[in-house]
């Protein structure tokens, strides 16, 4: 994680509400709050309490629901933010670090997701979508043996 870099103070005019930022990103209050209390995003406060975002705080959480769109955790999209500028835009090179260690987790993601296909597609051809009265898929319910869980559908479950 790099340190963080100082930042000058910005012009007020150039801060966001949280009703702005959740009109400008799409997103609820209620989601942009979450996301500060897990250190996704952050603001400053006025005299008066209330949250201000910088402009680049809209890029933070776009990437943020780039993240969730291929599947990572919030987790993962902090690990990520965590490795990029939080007050400028980032390099060409800094992005591509973050890019290159999202590869192996998209490349899971697909490979789930491929999996899940190819077994949906057997559930559904019986339309019954129970494994413990499935006589076809799951004959006498032994795939409870293998443990809890949609045994079929869980990669390397190994039913």
């Amino acid at each position: 994680m790099s340190a963080p870099e100082p930042a000058e103070a910005p012009d007020r005019h150039d801060l966001l509400t949280i009703g702005r930022l959740s009109e400008r990103s799409g997103l609820a209050t209620s989601a942009l709050r979450y996301y500060e209390k897990l250190g996704l995003i952050h603001a400053t406060r006025t005299a008066g309490g209330q949250r201000r975002y910088t402009r680049s705080t809209l890029r933070r959480v776009a990437f943020i629901r780039a993240a969730q769109r291929v599947g990572l955790s919030l987790e993962e999209a902090r690990a990520a933010l965590d490795r990029l500028p939080e007050h400028r835009a980032p390099t060409g090179a800094e992005w591509d670090g973050v890019a290159t260690s999202w590869q192996s987790r998209i490349d899971e993601q697909i490979a789930e997701l491929e999996h899940l296909k190819a077994k949906l597609g057997g559930c559904i051809g019986c339309g019954c979508l129970s494994l413990s009265r499935c006589a076809l898929y799951n004959a006498g319910d032994h795939a409870a043996a293998s443990g809890p869980g949609a045994r079929y559908l869980l990669p390397g479950a190994g039913v």
